[in-house]
């Protein structure tokens, strides 16, 4: 299977600094604090979203304010009785800044809420919550943003700040809060406990995070994002061990932790690519397994890039129904924590099946969490950002259709 991500979703928007001087598509040209490139790569225009935060957006794209009319959504009546734990969206915005190495520059961050000039993301979540009936959502962040780009230093006071604003605002819908390090297993292009941070420096960063929420049993624990092309899945094992050891040693021990494989974390491959079995041997510090729930993520498209607006598959055949059955001979479960595709017709028909069958093996699979929302643009070609207009929003034709728990797509049919 081709890269998840050959085009990272989380650098689509980055700030990170081109090797030319210049900022890539999506990436940050101008707002306040800004120092970094005002000039953008070819085919791009840096464009001004605010007095406080300019883009290279595509100049084939055209941002203007969004319409608010509903989005035309084929026939799905509502059904009442959804199955899944979780449904729910990432909010992305303090991923900003990291690419696929691991390299995050803490100053590309762009927390997704009002008073750190972002989108309304407290807004999102109170709409997704009170309207669609989601119950939670993933909070993507740099590991280098919360220690200020120091490795092994401890957490940032006033960048913890700014994160914890998300987070508490996040609690404060009733919602579970997954608190995802956003850097690939890695720390600047060098893999963790493989050459790069130590399984200590690894520990001591998921302790700080785990003592500060160690109360709220509402959070959830994503101890890394999309690992890939990692040389020793066992030596990755062991990393993920030092973690989940750490979490529970901070006194975090009623909360889920998500535990990622390689290649991406792919649902496809987690099994066959020996994650799977060797994360089986993650324990908690007393010997159990409870709470230790495995992450997988899957998109729709062709390579499976999450990257194309087109979707091709329902995944069933290819991987949920082989992971369903690995998980249920060996005693365990899993979580869809990114999953996606663009507000085309192709994509919810495909989705509307994922979302069925996944609800039908409710016993081996938790739920799943779109991507993404937060600080992404309208013309974002995964966004599932609903738009505002006075204090009405309007859902994104995939969240309508199939993504949010009142569309009904739980109870559908998985066309097989």
């Amino acid at each position: 299977m081709p890269s998840k991500r050959l085009s990272a979703l989380a650098f689509a928007l980055s700030a990170a600094v081109s090797v030319h001087g210049q900022s890539p598509e999506w990436g940050q040209c101008g707002g306040t604090g800004w120092t970094g490139p005002t000039t953008c790569v070819a085919g791009t225009v840096c464009t001004d979203y605010s007095s406080s935060y300019s883009q290279c957006v595509p100049s084939t794209s055209t941002v203007t304010p969004t319409s608010t009319a509903p989005v035309s959504t084929p026939s799905i009546s509502p059904i009442s009785g959804n199955t899944l734990t979780f449904a729910g969206v990432n909010i992305a915005g303090f991923d900003f800044g990291c690419g696929s190495d691991g390299t995050c520059n803490p100053t590309g961050a762009w927390p997704p809420l009002t008073q750190y000039y972002g989108m309304d993301g407290a807004g999102q979540m109170q709409h997704y919550t009170s309207t669609d009936g989601y119950n939670v959502f993933r909070l993507p962040v740099g590991w280098q943003f919360l220690t200020n780009g120091v490795l092994g230093g401890d957490l940032d006071a006033d960048n913890l700040a700014e994160y914890d604003a998300l987070v508490q605002t996040c609690l404060a819908t009733g919602a579970s809060c997954i608190i995802d390090i956003h850097n690939y297993a890695r720390w600047n292009g060098l893999i963790i406990g493989q050459g790069g941070p130590t399984n200590d420096q690894f520990a001591a960063i998921w302790t700080s995070i785990a003592t500060k929420y160690a109360d709220e049993e509402k959070i959830i624990f994503g101890v890394m994002n999309e690992p890939h092309d990692i040389p020793d899945i066992n030596l990755w094992a062991g990393s993920v061990q030092a973690a989940v050891t750490a979490i529970r040693n901070a006194g975090a021990t009623k909360q889920l932790i998500l535990l990622p494989g390689n290649n991406w974390t792919s649902a496809e491959t987690f099994v066959s690519n020996g994650s799977g079995p060797a994360l089986l041997t993650v324990t908690n510090p007393d010997g159990s397994t409870t709470g230790l729930i495995f992450d997988v993520h899957k998109y729709l498209d062709f390579d499976n890039s999450g990257t194309n607006e087109e979707c091709v598959t329902n995944n069933i055949d290819s991987s949920w129904a082989p992971l369903a059955t690995w998980l249920r001979e060996n005693g365990r479960q899993a979580f869809n924590t990114e999953t996606g595709g663009g507000n085309v017709a192709s994509c919810v028909q495909y989705m509307c099946q994922q979302i069925a069958y996944q609800a039908q093996n409710a016993d081996v699979f938790l739920g799943y969490v779109g991507w993404a929302a937060g600080n992404f643009y309208p013309t974002y070609v995964l966004g599932e950002a609903p738009t505002q207009s006075g204090t009405t929003w309007t859902d994104t034709l995939l969240v309508s259709s199939c993504m949010a728990p009142i569309a009904g797509a739980q109870s559908g049919s998985t066309g097989e």
